[in-house]
């Protein structure tokens, strides 16, 4: 028997089954900064339309985790399809590096005495530190980017031109100092941003407490409920989990609309809201009588006794109180809490705060019967006060529940409302000059808030639910607290009068000054600043502020300092696109919003993306605690980068995105279908060369433009998804492609005409013309997520090592005639297909075959079918893959498959009746020895 093997076309590719990735992708990152693809992706880029995706900076404290690598490959996915779709889609990487955190190490490192100008020192190299440990992390992944330059809020220039943005958004009228309530972290020893707030459980005493009405009120209440006058005693009743803020007491509040009840008990008359007055009888074991009912706005201005001090509080009307739990009467403290503050000032309260930063009691607080405040902690002092109010006959109930309360995102411990001196930026404040959006009807100005409203509206959202989300942050959200009292952080570079706290008349002469001076020699330089150089002979009346701004100001100001920079020509205001995790909504996404509305009057990007967390494969939140972390730098080192990419990709980032080893094995396997996929067209056009081998496409086999037909719909597909950053249909797209429309149709059909034609024929070329024009296609369109593979092939098509695919665009794909008929007719023939396969399954599975090719088809049909099938010839039996087949007209629509008795052709392996006919060949068929001794097998369709 002749060994016919090497007279088959079995063509080979250096392109290895196996990716080795993981040892494998280092070398192309080296090779990436060495050739400085980053740059010549700039070069070729100029002049095309631009696309800026504005980094949201990470924090520089820590290794990356899952979460920085998900936001970070979304970035790449879409800069590198910006880029392919043809833009200019620059990517310039940046780091958040001020703040808290960074200090808090450098404490635990160093101890909390340091002088203030040696921890900046030790935050500013700690900061250098990690971004460079960060970096080079996410270069791992495959990012392309500006990583030599890439932008820190640490620059001096930023620092500088951070400032400057500050004191144009003085200067517009928005930001003012005043004393509030703010989140105050007793470990942090500063006041919070929305942001650094998240919520958690804790367990609180819950108290009703009695405050007496005053006697000189008693008859006023009486008339309020309909009587002629009270018996005895009569209390309104407050609820509260937080008993410390009672000492800051100044009013009880009622809402104006509620119905209020006044109830005999054995424990006084008490005034209850009607909806939850029987709860609350039940919560104190009494039994009562109803004997009177009134609106709340009846007993406004009703002066109350203070439950443990020696001063009077009145009953205010308030529309913030709620019947969802407690009394309907609530509590008021102006110095801790945003709704007390706010009804507060309309009735004129005093803001009385008697806790210091230290979260302790200051000295001069009023003592208790039971012992003094001063001193305590507020946390010290809750027990001192519950005993109090029980020793006087005040304390109702007291029980422990379990509460959503805010936390210090830092150090996870429970954080508490403090009234301080703070610099704030005014949600209803006003621009002093006209700004760029038309102001609402009947008002000259718009507000803070207004713009930002309008702005959300104006902006496009992916996922479309941020929107809502946003908007209902801008209509609910109080003034932003700016202010911090820390070290490591960009000064508020302000010199207040020392008698009445007023700013300096020059402000913003001595604020650019003060730019120039950081823009030198960073924050240092202020802190290093005396007054008199500044003030002269002035300095003596004014202080130099010493407190730094919220980093989500440095973060939030950095498309005024980078997208707009004298030194990143390569950007551009505003950016096409932000793109965060959704807690960035109450973050980055918010904070550029304010100040972009302060600055300009609109948003600072177009479009906003937002993607979920991480969880494990159960749905859990990943923690050291759970032990359920997956990090990227083991994926990396294991698998290989190209894999965590592809299960980005491959997730729907739009909700959670769920991962484990078991999913990643998934990947793997995805991954290792579409390499095979790809090594076939690689070995099957190592041959080819386009430029001598090329066909006009009217000169394909049919199937061949098929083929290219359905190659263009992918592509198609693929860069619409891309364009609506919907990449988990991009992987939905190739691998249906690569493992349907290509591994189980064309590549099925196309192996026999590869293999067994003559090497230069029309019929093998016209294979080989679709397959290049394939791969081409192929490679650019996975080439944002696989970047690793996409080069690899790339390379190996060109044989150039210093080649890239992000040098180009989408492939310019030909159009065959007549496509959507072309289509229409392989759809069909496919359905038609499929019958055929199963049928031949069902016949090698009762063991009457080994194979296909063992099998005569025969179909019988009428009608479109018939006409079809029948047009194909001969060819059909490449189609259906079997050895005979037959199209017989017949009304009676059926299929018959049967095993062939015929001869095997030892080369091609198809069972035909002409195998041994010739005598010099006689294990050939007539195909074969056409195919090898006289001018090649004639195909017009497969």
């Amino acid at each position: 028997m002749a060994d016919y093997k090497k007279t088959l076309n079995l063509t080979d590719t250096p392109f290895p089954m196996r990716g080795d990735l993981a040892r494998r992708e280092p070398q192309w990152v080296a090779a990436w900064q060495q050739t400085r693809l980053y740059e010549r992706i700039r070069e070729v880029s100029q002049g095309r339309p631009r696309f800026v995706l504005h980094d949201g900076p990470p924090y520089a404290n820590g290794d990356i985790h899952i979460g920085h690598a998900v936001n970070k490959i979304l970035k790449d996915m879409i800069v590198r399809a910006r880029t392919l779709a043809g833009f200019d889609a620059p990517y310039v990487p940046g780091w958040d590096c001020h703040g808290l955190p960074i200090e808090h190490q450098i404490e635990k490192l160093h101890g909390k005495h340091v002088p203030a100008d040696r921890v900046r020192e030790l935050c500013r190299a700690f900061a250098n530190e990690q971004i460079e440990r960060q970096k080079k992390d996410f270069i791992r992944l495959g990012i392309l980017g500006e990583w030599d330059q890439p932008y820190l809020t640490m620059n001096f220039k930023t620092e500088a031109d951070e400032i400057r943005a500050l004191g144009r958004i003085l200067e517009k009228g928005y930001l003012y100092q005043g004393l509030k309530p703010v989140n105050w972290c007793l470990d942090c020893g500063s006041a919070l941003a929305e942001a650094e707030v998240e919520y958690e459980d804790k367990t609180s005493a819950a108290i009703d407490v009695a405050f007496e009405v005053h006697p000189n009120h008693s008859d006023k209440v009486a008339r309020a409920f309909g009587l002629t006058h009270l018996r005895g005693p009569a209390f309104a009743v407050i609820w509260t989990t937080t008993p410390w803020t009672l000492p800051a007491n100044e009013a009880v509040c009622a809402h104006p609309e509620f119905d209020y009840q006044l109830i005999d008990t054995p424990k006084g008359t008490l005034i209850l809201v009607r909806e939850l007055a029987e709860a609350c009888l039940q919560r104190y074991g009494l039994t009562g009588t109803v004997i009177g009912a009134a609106k709340g706005v009846a007993l406004k201005q009703v002066l109350l006794k203070h439950p443990f001090q020696p001063r009077d509080v009145a009953i205010i009307c308030g529309l913030h109180v709620t019947i969802e739990a407690g009394t309907g009467l609530v509590h008021t403290a102006p110095a801790h809490g945003t709704d007390d503050y706010l009804i507060g000032k309309v009735y004129g309260l005093p803001v009385n705060n008697p806790v210091g930063d230290d979260g302790r009691f200051v000295a001069g607080t009023p003592a208790l019967a039971v012992g003094e405040l001063a001193g305590k902690t507020v946390w010290e002092a809750n027990p001192l006060i519950l005993q109090e109010l029980a020793s006087n006959g005040h304390l109702l109930k007291s029980e422990k529940i379990q509460h959503s309360y805010p936390h210090c995102w830092r150090h996870k411990t429970p954080i508490i409302f403090r009234a301080t001196t703070q610099w704030f930026i005014g949600m209803e404040h006003r621009p002093n000059s006209p700004g760029t959006t038309s102001a609402p009807p009947g008002d000259e100005q718009p507000t803070l808030r207004w713009c930002a409203e309008r702005a959300v509206d104006e902006t496009q959202f992916f996922p479309s639910w941020g929107r809502a989300r946003l908007e209902a942050m801008m209509r609910t959200r109080p003034d932003w607290c700016v202010s911090r009292q820390r070290n490591w952080g960009v000064p508020l570079p302000f010199f207040l009068h020392r008698e009445t706290a007023a700013l300096h008349p020059r402000t913003g002469e001595l604020i650019e000054a003060v730019a120039q001076r950081v823009e030198k020699a960073g924050i240092e330089a202020w802190f290093a600043l005396d007054a008199s150089e500044l003030l002269g002979t002035e300095a003596s009346e004014y202080r130099k502020m010493s407190d730094t701004l919220d980093v989500w100001f440095d973060s939030g100001s950095t498309h005024s300092s980078v997208l707009r920079g004298s030194h990143r020509s390569q950007l551009a205001y505003p950016a096409d696109l932000y793109l965060e995790g959704s807690d960035q909504h109450r973050g980055w996404f918010q904070s550029s919003l304010l100040i972009g509305c302060a600055l300009d009057g609109r948003a600072p990007y177009k479009a906003l993306l937002t993607h979920g967390f991480v969880v494990d494969g159960k749905g859990l939140k990943m923690s050291k605690s759970k032990g359920n972390v997956i990090a990227p730098q083991k994926i990396a080192d294991t698998l290989g980068a190209e894999i965590l990419r592809l299960w980005v990709a491959a997730t729907d980032y739009s909700g959670e995105l769920s991962i484990s080893d078991e999913i990643l094995k998934r990947v793997v396997e995805a991954y290792r279908r579409i390499r095979n996929t790809l090594r076939f067209l690689l070995a099957n056009t190592s041959d080819f060369d386009a430029s001598r081998d090329g066909l006009p496409i009217e000169e394909w086999l049919e199937i061949d433009r098929y083929a290219l037909a359905m190659t263009r719909q992918m592509q198609a597909q693929c860069e619409a998804d891309y364009e609506r950053f919907e990449f988990h249909r991009v992987v939905q797209s190739l691998q249906t492609f690569c493992s349907e429309d290509l591994g189980g149709f064309y590549l099925d059909i196309l192996k026999d005409r590869l293999y067994t034609t003559a090497t230069a024929s029309p019929a093998r070329r016209s294979a080989q013309n679709a397959l290049w024009h394939i791969l081409q296609s192929l490679t650019k369109a996975m080439a944002p997520i696989l970047c690793f593979t996409a080069e690899e092939i790339w390379q190996l098509q060109t044989g150039d090592r210093e080649q890239s695919v992000m040098l180009h665009t989408w492939q310019a794909l030909p159009s065959p005639a007549s496509e959507g008929e072309l289509l229409e007719k392989w759809y069909k023939i496919r359905n038609y297909r499929a019958e055929v396969m199963r049928a031949l399954e069902e016949l090698r599975i009762a063991g009457k075959i080994g194979s296909p090719l063992q099998a005569e088809v025969s179909l019988y049909c009428d009608g479109e079918k018939y006409e079809i099938l029948s047009s194909l010839g001969d060819d059909l039996r490449f189609v259906l893959i079997c050895s005979q087949t037959q199209v017989i007209r017949d009304a009676n629509d059926r299929l018959l498959c049967a095993p062939l008795a015929h001869a095997k052709c030892e080369r091609c392996w198809h069972l035909r009746p002409d195998v041994g006919v010739h005598p010099d060949h006689p294990g050939l068929c007539g195909r074969c020895i056409e195919n090898l001794y006289g001018e090649g097998e004639t195909r017009a369709f497969a």
